[in-house]
């Protein structure tokens, strides 16, 4: 089959972030199928931009064929990056028949972050006589209305949940990267015969058992604490409020006095120097922040740590499913998680990798902490061994591509 992939944020190894239509993509082509990828020629996810001088110009990235679209840059977000958007969604329009030409697509899915690329995508699959598949890879509208406090009235809103129902009413195939949104989305007119959950995942082809080396500067404060400490709870990511990494400092003040229980915090972000301030004030000398390191590098970091933390804010948006990449990474290790995210039926929940707790509850994770620092080496061990034997059986793209391949062939 001719896949056609629209993803504004598509990225690649040598690009960055985003990366699951590249790794879908790679086995797609192994499966013997074709795919074309169309993305924006800038996105803020991205490390380094596609340096393109026409409108439509393509690459050829590890066999996979990309089609870049120029779009104006913006920083952050607001009437720059709402530009952006519309920009793409424009010229998604004006060279569809280019488009088709290049790709010839059996299947064409809808894959932006936000929903306004499916009008693009029904009317190239139309043209084409291809199957329309949408996948949501976050809640949009209902994103911006509660973390930006937009109302529903807003125009900007209001265009986005149009373009939601009509990805319901119209697509042939709804792919969810969130576990629990098929009821929401029965409600705005998805049938839900056609509503399939699929995951984030990782590359089986890419995975290095033993991890490439972490800067000298990680390892030596590593070690350094396995000869000093009884438990190191790790975490990784980005620094941001909606990781809720205050509640995690703050905890570490309740373990400062005997020194048995380190926390690192490796990453960067906005939040990142209140952090350090509020180590700071409170004379914390438990808690380390390291920088970020490279993807490669991640395997033989979380090596060092004996559990891993991953948090969110109280937020109803979680009811509907996460789709964090640091769980498969965290997975992957074989380490217990703390997952403090109000998730229903979580993936750590489900697979007994670790203990989930409500959202941002600071005496359920002292709780926690303090259960874990009580186990035995065997036992946490055991307990990462469920996640480690679940992600490597369930979570690979090469299962996760066959999976996306047959919902579409068995509907």
């Amino acid at each position: 089959m001719n896949i056609l992939i629209v993803n504004h944020y598509a990225g690649s190894p040598q690009y960055g972030m985003e990366f699951r239509p590249y790794y879908l993509a790679k086995e797609w082509i192994m499966q013997g199928h074709k795919v074309t990828i169309i993305g924006a020629n800038f996105s803020h996810l991205r490390n380094q931009q596609p340096q393109i001088k026409e409108d439509l110009e393509s690459e050829n990235i590890g066999g996979i064929i990309y089609l870049w679209l120029k779009t104006p840059s913006y920083q952050g977000s607001g009437i720059k990056r709402i530009i952006n958007m519309l920009t793409f969604v424009f010229k998604l329009f004006k060279y569809q028949k280019k488009i088709i030409e290049q790709s010839s697509p059996d299947i064409v899915i809808a894959s932006s972050t936000y929903p306004l690329d499916v009008y693009a995508a029904y009317s190239i699959a139309k043209r084409n006589k291809a199957k329309l598949v949408f996948e949501l890879h976050d809640m949009w509208p209902l994103s911006p209305m509660l973390i930006g406090g937009y109302s529903k009235y807003h125009p900007f809103i209001w265009l986005m949940q149009r373009a939601e129902n009509f990805a319901c009413k119209n697509c042939h195939y709804y792919i969810s990267l969130l576990g629990n949104t098929k009821h929401y989305l029965v409600e705005h007119g998805l049938n839900e015969g056609k509503f399939h959950h699929i995951p984030n995942g990782f590359s089986l082809h890419e995975m290095n058992f033993d991890g490439v080396s972490i800067p000298k500067e990680h390892e030596e404060l590593l070690k350094r604490l396995k000869t000093e400490s009884n438990l190191i709870i790790g975490y990784t990511g980005g620094h941001a409020p909606s990781n809720a990494l205050k509640i995690f400092v703050s905890s570490s003040i309740h373990f400062n006095q005997n020194q048995t229980v380190a926390f690192v915090l490796v990453g960067n972000g906005s939040q990142k120097n209140e952090l350090i301030q509020i180590a700071k004030e409170n004379n914390q000398n438990n808690v380390y922040f390291l920088p970020p390191v490279s993807k490669t590098s991640i395997p033989n970091l979380l090596s060092y740590f004996d559990l891993l933390y991953a948090g969110g804010t109280s937020s109803i948006l979680h009811k509907y499913g996460t789709s964090y990449n640091k769980i498969t990474d965290y997975m992957l290790a074989e380490k217990p998680i703390i997952f403090a995210v109000d998730e229903p039926n979580s993936l750590v929940e489900k697979v007994g990798c670790g203990i989930q707790i409500p959202a941002e509850n600071e005496p359920e994770l002292l709780k926690t902490i303090q259960f874990f620092s009580e186990l035995s080496v065997e036992q946490r061990t055991q307990m990462g061994l469920k996640g480690r034997e679940y992600a490597l059986a369930e979570l690979n793209y090469t299962s996760l591509a066959k999976k996306f391949i047959e919902a579409i062939e068995k509907s």
